[in-house]
């Protein structure tokens, strides 16, 4: 019996995302084989991850639809939501360590950290975590091998709120909420607050260079209002260096 295909809204980077029944498809990428085999050993390790199911007769890629709200439509988290993600992050990141790096030739790594040692979601955002009775991080199709600091002061800027008109300390406070829910020792603390500033001005570098470049789907998304706030998002990450320091060390 052939189930309905409902084009799935809210998606930036991906083209033609449906949801058919209890199932999400998406376009075959040159890293999909990989991913959904990080995704299997992600749950082998006990995490709640989306149901790799292989590709279809298509030729796309299949994995589980999950219900819930995303967190997007929750901002801002409260304090003990905000631990329970960074929990949440810690968790994945410590599963992951016994995954093998992946070659990445002929890979579209968007934001590639240095020195590379942990595969990574890369995406670690609101609007890929959803809320419901499960609470799960969605759309993997950007893991890659990247970094804890790398992945970890994406999630801490955007579940954080560090975004310009956020009041400062309301903002430190619930970074700190999410670092203290990852258990990140001091080392990791220390390195977060010039972390956070190099990966929010990346995001706006990689939005502005694929205008300049015609790279899609972000050189559109530079002008249709992302490039603008990832600007002020990044002066007001660098602008307040000091408030995320104090408020994690």
């Amino acid at each position: 019996m052939n189930e309905e295909a409902e084009e799935l809204a809210g998606g930036n980077a991906s083209e033609s995302v449906l949801r058919v029944g209890g199932t999400v498809r998406k376009p075959w990428l040159k890293s999909s084989a990989t991913v959904q085999e990080y995704l299997k050993a992600l749950q082998k390790a006990g995490l709640d991850v989306p149901e790799p199911l292989g590709r279809d007769h298509a030729g796309r890629q299949v994995t589980e639809y999950v219900e819930g709200v995303p967190a997007l439509d929750q901002l801002p988290l409260g304090q003990h939501d905000l631990l329970r993600v960074g929990r949440l992050i810690r968790q994945i990141h410590d599963a992951s360590e016994g995954f093998e790096l992946p070659d990445t030739t002929g890979w579209n790594v968007l934001l590639p950290a240095e020195n590379p040692d942990l595969m990574c979601h890369n995406d670690l955002a609101p609007w890929n975590f959803i809320m419901g009775k499960r609470w799960v991080f969605i759309d993997w199709d950007a893991a890659a091998p990247s970094t804890r600091l790398w992945d970890l002061s994406y999630a801490a800027q955007s579940f954080g709120m560090l975004f310009d008109g956020q009041p400062v300390p309301d903002a430190a406070a619930r970074l700190r909420a999410v670092v203290d829910g990852y258990g990140a020792d001091e080392v990791l603390r220390e390195a977060l607050p010039e972390a956070l500033g190099q990966r929010t001005a990346a995001m706006h570098e990689l939005l502005k260079s694929s205008h300049e470049t015609g790279f899609q789907p972000w050189a559109d998304m530079y002008v249709n209002g992302h490039g603008q706030h990832w600007r002020a998002a990044t002066d007001y990450v660098l602008g307040n260096r000091d408030a995320w320091q104090q408020a994690l060390t």
